[in-house]
Parts: C-alpha cells; sequence; structure tokens
C-alpha cells in the first residue's frame, strides 16, 4: 500500500522514505569519493581503492564498523563524524516516520469506523 500511494497517509511515508533513501545513497557517493581523495595517500590508512571507500562508508553508513582501519587525516575523521550523525539521524527520523505513520492509520481507520457506526442503522 506504501508503493503504490493508497492514501494520503501512505504517500507521506512514501515520500519521506525516498528522501531518506536518495540522501544517504548520495551521501555514500560523495563521501566515498572524498575518503579516498583525502586518504589514499597516506601510507597507515586502510583506503587504497575506491572499492576500499566505499566499503568502509557504507559500512559506517549502516552503523556497523569494518576492520579497516579508521581515518588518519583531519579531512576524513570529519567526514567520519559527519557519515556517524547522519546514519544515527537517519535510523531516528524512520523510527519517527514510522510512528507517526502508525498512528495517523490507527486514527483514520478508527475515525471510518465511527462514520461506518453512523451510517448504518441499529439492530
Amino acid at each position: 500500500m506504501v508503493l503504490r500511494g493508497a492514501s494520503h497517509t501512505h504517500r507521506l511515508l512514501r515520500s519521506r522514505l525516498m528522501v531518506l533513501g536518495v540522501s544517504t545513497l548520495l551521501l555514500d557517493a560523495l563521501a566515498t569519493l572524498l575518503m579516498y581523495e583525502f586518504e589514499h595517500a597516506q601510507r597507515d590508512s586502510g583506503f587504497h581503492g575506491v572499492g576500499g571507500a566505499l566499503f568502509w562508508v557504507s559500512a559506517q553508513l549502516t552503523t556497523v564498523s569494518s576492520q579497516m582501519p579508521n581515518p588518519v587525516t583531519t579531512p576524513g575523521r570529519i567526514i567520519d563524524v559527519v557519515v556517524e550523525v547522519w546514519a544515527v539521524s537517519v535510523v531516528a527520523t524512520l523510527a519517527a516516520s514510522l510512528a507517526s505513520f502508525f498512528l495517523t492509520r490507527h486514527a483514520e481507520v478508527a475515525s471510518a469506523g465511527a462514520v461506518d457506526a453512523r451510517v448504518r442503522p441499529a439492530a
């Protein structure tokens, strides 16, 4: 029902999920390129290829740590903090969006039930 936008509430949830998903993918791509640029030339860094940078950034965005070493440059560390804050914010926003969706749908269903009860004659 969310995918096809069965109601205004479903469409609102779908748009929130799309914004979160697309924004996260864009951040993943940008952070990957920046992490590779800042870190690949450092000898003690684990970012020797774009694939490794993509893996590390994606793991950070899913709030799962990887076995790769942490960034060694200051810009890399700043990007790491931004990515971690984004990941936590997305989880919180997703939880709030789902809670809002369920609360609104419950109110809609309850309201529709009250209207049906008033329309049907008592037996």
